[in-house]
């Protein structure tokens, strides 16, 4: 898929982080963007600051079925078509171990890391398919979808789910022998709000107090991360050089290998943080 002008894109999370960066990349392209994110304010600001020949905002929450599926119908009425599918929105709670997160906590991020993906899927690769046109969806995982760290379990399992449901449809689709295919976008450290999750928790929702210091750690990281430009730059040469994997961060891949030797060695993990 080289040409991509008036084609459409739907993007969620695209209020912020990687989801903006990636729209502002659509709009570049000469995209019809739709910009899904929870966030209102935030949404309406990134509609008008990012030019596309038409930039339809869409408030929503991913984590449910009906919403979503109510958004691919009315993507479909206004634009006739999807031909990029960015299933990127994602939370962070952390800082706590398993036994300790709150149910309300695993819930939530469930909620939006994995289901908000399998919705995506669910509700637009059949219209996808349906239109008989090349297509593509990249489904955001992180690293943290490769490997597991302590105190982040919430996040590691859905990120883990995210790039099992993403293999399988690459499969599916490639035994269907779909012009549809997928992608898994397997970020580490970048700079975005990911880290400020929690203003987009539920209200109902009771707020997970973790350790100070490993909500420190994290900051710093994603302070020092690269930029949310720089992972859409690669994502769309993944996009054009049909690659299902896209690892933004080659400074991990020895970690990665270093794993699956350990793996394969049968030796137990290491405790770690990150």
């Amino acid at each position: 898929m080289l040409e991509l002008k008036n084609k459409v894109a739907v993007v969620t999370g695209a209020a912020s982080g990687i989801g903006k960066a990636i729209a502002g990349r659509c709009a570049a392209e000469g995209m019809r963007v739709v910009l899904a994110d929870i966030e209102a304010p935030a949404l309406d600001a990134a509609a008008k600051e990012i030019s596309a020949a038409a930039v339809m905002p869409y408030r929503i929450d991913v984590s449910d079925a009906a919403a979503v599926d109510a958004m691919a119908e009315a993507v479909y009425k206004e634009f006739g078509a999807v031909h990029l599918l960015f299933n990127n929105a994602g939370v962070a709670s952390g800082g706590t171990p398993c036994w300790a997160q709150s149910l309300d906590s695993w819930k939530w991020v469930i909620g939006v890391n994995f289901y908000g993906v399998l919705h995506g899927v669910r509700s637009f690769v059949p219209r996808m398919l349906a239109g008989g046109e090349v297509g593509r969806i990249v489904n955001t995982a992180s690293v943290a979808g490769l490997r597991s760290s302590a105190m982040m379990a919430p996040y590691c399992a859905t990120k883990h789910a995210v790039v099992a449901l993403s293999e399988t449809l690459y499969l599916e689709l490639k035994m269907a022998n779909a012009r549809v295919s997928a992608s898994v976008l397997c970020p580490a450290f970048v700079k975005t709000k990911i880290g400020e999750s929690e203003r987009n928790r539920p209200g109902a929702g009771e707020a997970q107090s973790g350790s100070p210091e490993f909500a420190a750690l994290i900051r710093s990281l994603i302070e020092s991360g690269v930029s949310p430009e720089s992972i859409a730059e690669q994502v769309f040469d993944a996009i054009r050089g049909d690659r299902f994997w896209i690892l933004t961060h080659p400074e991990f891949d020895a970690i990665l290998r270093g794993d699956a030797d350990a793996m394969l060695a049968r030796r137990n993990p290491e405790p770690m943080l990150i």
